[in-house]
């Protein structure tokens, strides 16, 4: 059967109706930890580009949607293990601590999540802007297995050190979310009907007469209530 490939020309297509939403653990364990190793990826759908190459909103894809790459770092001086994550308008900058990524069965650690913010500009004076990268590397563990094994197979080491593989998830932060949360609870509320308050109205239902036509609802109620003879809400 042959393998259906939705990455075309760098883009990811899918088929009307098809969303990707993998979660941390999917994408270290199924896709980036799969590429690593040379085992099949359970769908061609993540293109190769190395993302320092070019800015973000100039990669491939929906700019409106997450963009997932896999990409190999690049060291910023030959000895360093710093990573160089230069483009050509700007530069990545990490933020925060990394995440360890635990599998949800043997609760082991898998990978490692980085969150960097592109600036524009040259360090350390670059501006900041919305556009977050996640960056997925597998644990130093899993790397030494697979080094491991791939310079005990017959077709020697790998072009690409193994430690060099990374996982990108591209987006643009939407700005002001939380208040547009505020704003349409607010407009909710302001929609809501006004209930006046009315002071209770008390009748005697035990008296001896009867009489059919009685008018039971205050004029006053605005609730919306209908109210039929025997004094029982309709």
């Amino acid at each position: 059967m042959e393998k259906l490939s939705f990455v075309k020309n760098g883009v990811l297509r899918l088929p009307p109706g098809f969303r990707f939403h993998p979660t941390d653990e999917e994408l270290v364990v199924q896709y980036l930890k799969r590429k690593v190793f040379a085992c099949p990826l359970p769908a061609s759908i993540i293109p190769e580009v190395d993302v320092c190459k070019s800015d973000p909103w100039d990669l491939p894809g929906d700019l409106e949607q997450e963009r997932y790459f896999f990409s190999t770092r690049e060291a910023k001086y030959p000895n360093g293990n710093r990573s160089n994550r230069a483009t050509g308008s700007g530069y990545w900058k990490a933020t925060g601590i990394d995440k360890q990524i635990v599998t949800s069965k043997g609760k082991q650690v898998a990978g490692m999540k980085k969150t960097l913010v592109f600036y524009r500009g040259k360090p350390p004076h670059g501006t900041r802007t919305d556009w977050i990268m996640h960056e997925y590397r597998l644990a130093s563990t899993e790397t030494t297995a697979c080094n491991a094994l791939k310079n005990n197979s017959t077709q020697g080491p790998a072009v690409v050190p193994v430690e060099n593989w990374v996982l990108c998830r591209i987006f643009l932060k939407k700005r002001g979310s939380k208040n547009e949360e505020e704003n349409i609870q607010a407009g909710n509320d302001n929609r809501l009907p006004k209930l006046r308050t009315t002071k209770p109205v008390f009748y005697d239902f035990m008296t001896k007469e009867k009489t059919t036509d009685l008018n039971l609802a205050p004029s006053s109620s605005s609730s919306g209530i209908q109210w039929n003879h025997r004094g029982g809400a309709l």
